[in-house]
C-alpha cells in the first residue's frame, strides 16, 4: 500500500494505492462518515488478481480537506473527475465502485462520463431518497434549532431532539459545512436517473443492510439495464469492514 496526497479543486486530498502500476485501475468512492483505511483489507484483497486499487478519502472525510462550501453530488462528480485526470493511473477507462453516499456520486458520474468508466460497481449505494417525513423534519427544522444556540445546554438539547425525535442522524456526527453537505445529499433522490446508465453494473448487496435497504437493490436491477444483482447472505451495510474477503470475491468475479 501506498498513500499520498495531491492538490484538485484546489483541496488537499489523502488518497491510498493497492497493487502493481500496470493493474487495471480501479476507484473506489467511500460511504458518508467513512474513509480510506476502512478500505485497507478490500484494497489489498483486491489488487492480488493484479488490479490497481485507488481509494481516496472523499472531500470533507478522513484526512482530505473540507470544502469551503456546501457541497451537492454534482460539486462532488466534478472533484472525481478532476482527480482521475490528475491520477495517472486514472487517465484511461477503469473500473468504479461506490459504496452508499460514493454510490450516488457513482451513479451520476456514470451518467455524465460513461466513457471513461469499463464497468460500474454499486455496492449498498444511496441512490434512492425517498422524502419521508423524517427527512422533510431535518431539512427544515436545523436551521430553527441554529437558531437558539446562544442559549444553555443547546449542544445536550439539539442531540436529545435528534436522538428521540428524529431518531439518530449522521448530521450529528458532522460539523461546518457538512452539515449543509449532508443536507443536500440526502435532498437528491437518483431513481429516475437510474434508467440513463448504460455501461455494465453490478449490484452487490448484503441482505441483513438496515442502512439502505435490499428492496432499492432489486428497484435498481430492474431500472439498470445490463445490470447484474449480487446478494450475499448475512452481509450488512459495512461488508468492506466485516467480510471483505467475501466482498472483494464478488467483485473479482465480474471483473
Amino acid at each position: 500500500m501506498i498513500e499520498d496526497q495531491v492538490l484538485v479543486k484546489k483541496l488537499r486530498v489523502n488518497y491510498k494505492t493497492f497493487g502493481a502500476e500496470d493493474g487495471k485501475p480501479f476507484l473506489i468512492l467511500h460511504g458518508w462518515g467513512s474513509k480510506s483505511d476502512r478500505w485497507v483489507a478490500l484494497g489489498e484483497l483486491v489488487a492480488r488478481k493484479n488490479i490497481r486499487v485507488i481509494v481516496p478519502d472523499l472531500p470533507g472525510f478522513g484526512d482530505s480537506q473540507e470544502p469551503e462550501s456546501a457541497w451537492n453530488l454534482d460539486n462532488y462528480v466534478d472533484w472525481v473527475q478532476e482527480f482521475t485526470q490528475t491520477i495517472p493511473e486514472l487517465k484511461n477507462e477503469f473500473y468504479l465502485l461506490g459504496h452508499s453516499f460514493g454510490g450516488a456520486i457513482c451513479v451520476k458520474y456514470a451518467i455524465k462520463y460513461a466513457q471513461r468508466v469499463e464497468k460500474v460497481f454499486l455496492f449498498g449505494a444511496a441512490v434512492i431518497r425517498k422524502k419521508t417525513i423524517k427527512k422533510q423534519v431535518l431539512s427544515k427544522i436545523s436551521p430553527v434549532v441554529k437558531m437558539f444556540a446562544f442559549l444553555p445546554f443547546y449542544d445536550l438539547g439539539k442531540r436529545a431532539f435528534y436522538k428521540f425525535v428524529i431518531g439518530g442522524s449522521d448530521y450529528l456526527r458532522v460539523d461546518g459545512v457538512m452539515k449543509q453537505t449532508f443536507l443536500k445529499a440526502i435532498s437528491e433522490d437518483l431513481s429516475q436517473k437510474l434508467l440513463f446508465i448504460k455501461i455494465p453494473t453490478v449490484i452487490i448487496w448484503g441482505n441483513k443492510d438496515d442502512t439502505t435497504l435490499v428492496e432499492d437493490a432489486y428497484y435498481m436491477n430492474k431500472k439498470i439495464d445490463n445490470s447484474k444483482l449480487v446478494i450475499i447472505e448475512g452481509g450488512d451495510h459495512d461488508l468492506e469492514q466485516k467480510m471483505p474477503e467475501t466482498l472483494s470475491e464478488k467483485i473479482l468475479e465480474n471483473i
